[in-house]
């Protein structure tokens, strides 16, 4: 993180969100906040985007981002429909679902680096942004703490319904620390689900090259890569903590499908979409 602000990941996906608002069409996800939080103008963005690099100026990429977030509304439209009245978002970044939340009774509960939170906190008040009495903050440094601590301690119930959404974080993790958080969301004593993304394992020797190369480009920003995983894998790995259905999809079969079927899209050449896989399973 920079200067006690929110990492470079988190600001290039907001970034990517904000951009999708306003080049492409037809859109895959609606965030009217996104540019607002991050304080540029429609006008601006692109100058500012310059900056950032391939994940937001690339078109491919930057719709895996605004599906990731569509997929995970979605299913938490889903899951308020059967009656699921909590959702927690790990590692929230600037995410704004919380601040267009539809859902009057849904309870919000973002969870992040008490520098990223701070940050935020900060731009929600300077740009005006209301923060319904729906959102909880939490707060919690991994190295000091612990979620199921902070989050029951915010008022978390472990014996209501829940979704968790988990993007952009489990590849960041050591695989022994992503399966002690599923197996956190798996403990809840009503049904739960949870969403996230992952990076399948390379099965190729160009895919092994391009992911070492990003790697190292991300630990060079003090962001390393640590988890990659097999579908099968990550499917047996989530039936042994007790989830019973599991919904695996690639990044590039979801875009496709938010587009129609845009053969437009699936002309586009993206390798850094080729491991990119969005998960959802229930309990």
């Amino acid at each position: 993180m920079e200067n006690g602000g929110p990492s470079r990941t988190a600001l290039i996906t907001a970034y990517a969100r904000a951009y999708h608002q306003v080049v492409d069409q037809p859109q895959i996800f609606t965030d009217p906040l996104a540019a607002r939080l991050l304080g540029h103008s429609a006008e601006e963005l692109p100058a500012a985007t310059d900056r950032l690099g391939g994940a937001v100026t690339e078109r491919p990429r930057r719709l895996f981002f605004a599906t990731r977030a569509r997929f995970a509304e979605d299913a938490v439209a889903a899951a308020v429909t059967a009656g699921v009245r909590q959702v927690v978002i790990l590692g929230a970044g600037l995410d704004t679902f919380a601040y267009r939340n539809p859902h009057r009774d849904l309870r919000v509960f973002e969870v992040d680096h008490p520098a990223t939170q701070a940050w935020k906190r900060e731009r929600l008040a300077t740009t005006g942004i209301d923060t319904p009495d729906t959102v909880t903050f939490v707060p919690v440094d991994f190295e000091t703490q612990t979620l199921a601590t902070e989050l029951e301690a915010a008022g978390f119930s472990r014996t209501a319904p829940a979704v968790f959404v988990w993007l952009g974080v489990v590849y960041y993790l050591t695989p022994d620390a992503a399966n002690a958080t599923l197996a956190y969301i798996a403990g809840q004593a009503q049904p739960v689900e949870v969403v996230f993304d992952y990076l399948r394992s390379a099965t190729t020797d160009e895919e092994r090259a391009y992911q070492r190369a990003r790697a190292d480009r991300l630990a060079s920003v003090g962001e390393p890569v640590f988890s990659y995983f097999t579908p099968d894998g990550i499917a047996a790995q989530l039936r042994a903590l007790g989830f019973t259905g599991v919904e695996d999809h690639s990044a590039a079969d979801l875009i496709s499908g938010y587009l129609g079927g845009s053969a437009e899209f699936g002309g586009e050449p993206s390798p850094a979409l080729h491991a990119l896989r969005m998960l959802r399973a229930s309990r």
